[in-house]
C-alpha cells in the first residue's frame, strides 16, 4: 500500500442521520472482507446510558453520544482512505476537504475512545487533585478510589466543612503536585 504512517490514529467520520450502527458493522465488515486489519484497528460509535420515566416505570436506554458521527482508529493510506469513504453510510472524514484529520491524545481521552490504564495516569490513592469539570470545578480534594474498568475515581472535597465523595472521570481530575 501507499505511503504507510506507522502509528494508527483516531479520526473522525460523518454518517447520514441514524446510520452510526449501520456505518459501525459495515466498516467492520469491510475490515474482515479485504483483509484491513493491519490498517484499520477499532471502530467506535460512543453511547450513554439514559434513564426515562413512562408510566411510573423506569428504562434504561442507550442514546448516541455525538449522532452522525463514528470514530476510526486506523492508519492512513490512500487506499484505506478510499475502502472507508466508499463504505455505504460514510459521507466523509472530519477535516479539510473532507481529507482526515486526526485526533489528539488529550481528545481521545477525552471522548474516553480508548480505555485508560494505570500506566497513562499519574493519579494514586491519597493525591491531593483539582477538578477540572461540573459544579465542582476549581475545588481540590484528595483521591480515595480509583477504578479502571468503570475509569473513574473517587474524590473527597470538602464542602461547607464536610468531607463529600465524588466520583469523577479521569479526564475530569488533574494532580496537584505540593
Amino acid at each position: 500500500m501507499d505511503n504507510i504512517q506507522e502509528k494508527p490514529q483516531w479520526y473522525i467520520l460523518q454518517t447520514l442521520s441514524g446510520y452510526e450502527k449501520m456505518v459501525h458493522t459495515n466498516l467492520n465488515t469491510m475490515v474482515e472482507n479485504n483483509d484491513l486489519g493491519d490498517y484499520i484497528f477499532d471502530v467506535a460509535v460512543p453511547e450513554i446510558e439514559e434513564i426515562t420515566e413512562k408510566n411510573g416505570k423506569k428504562k434504561v436506554s442507550l442514546r448516541r453520544k455525538f449522532p452522525c458521527y463514528v470514530f476510526i482508529k486506523m492508519i492512513y493510506t490512500k487506499h484505506v482512505w478510499y475502502m472507508v469513504t466508499q463504505t455505504r453510510g460514510v459521507t466523509c472524514f472530519c477535516g479539510p476537504q473532507g481529507r482526515p484529520l486526526s485526533m489528539s491524545d488529550e481528545e481521545v481521552k477525552r471522548m474516553q475512545l480508548e480505555m485508560i490504564t494505570a500506566d497513562d495516569i499519574d493519579i494514586t490513592i491519597g493525591d491531593q487533585v483539582e477538578v477540572l469539570t461540573g459544579h465542582l470545578k476549581g475545588i481540590l480534594g484528595e483521591v480515595s478510589s480509583i477504578d479502571f474498568e468503570s475509569q473513574m475515581v473517587r474524590v473527597v472535597v470538602s464542602m461547607f466543612g464536610k468531607e463529600t465523595p465524588a466520583d469523577m472521570n479521569f479526564i475530569d481530575v488533574r494532580k496537584i503536585n505540593l
